[in-house]
């Protein structure tokens, strides 16, 4: 695909990390479609712009507030940009969170995104959030035998 539409969505995942990391739910939210699928690493499941929304800023000012996103933009573990079309591609990429500016390597996780090429922006139409476990670390917590 182009290169501007990679970078496009590159600057989406910055967008999106910035709110995020500001406690701005409006401005996070505002990086999904209307109608977009939001799968948090614990299951729930959010529909539409509004409800991510709403739960974030719960979140932004409640347990989760002053938590900061890492990751990496390039490397090895930059994000993964695959087209299925000129409009839709599928986005994998990692990092954690922090509260102290600490790495924690137990709140890592793996996301997967869908963008969508909308009239005015790229914009997120589906989220899952999967917590990053080496198979060690499931058998610690008796999930994996």
């Amino acid at each position: 695909m182009t290169e501007t539409a990679t970078a496009e969505i590159h600057d989406l995942l910055r967008r999106m990390t910035d709110a995020w990391n500001a406690g701005d739910a409006r401005a996070y939210a505002g990086q999904f479609t209307e109608d977009a699928d939001y799968i948090t690493f614990f299951g729930m499941r959010m529909t539409g712009r509004e409800a991510i929304e709403q739960s974030h800023r719960a979140l932004f000012e409640g347990p989760l507030k002053g938590v900061k996103l890492t990751g990496s933009a390039s490397g090895p573990a930059a994000p993964s940009i695959r087209f299925l079309r000129p409009d839709v591609a599928v986005v994998i990429a990692s990092g954690g969170s922090t509260l102290d500016g600490r790495p924690a390597p137990e709140r890592d996780s793996i996301i997967s995104l869908t963008a969508v090429r909308e009239p005015d922006a790229w914009r997120f139409a589906a989220f899952q959030n999967t917590r990053a476990a080496s198979p060690e670390q499931l058998r610690a917590m008796g999930g994996a035998r």
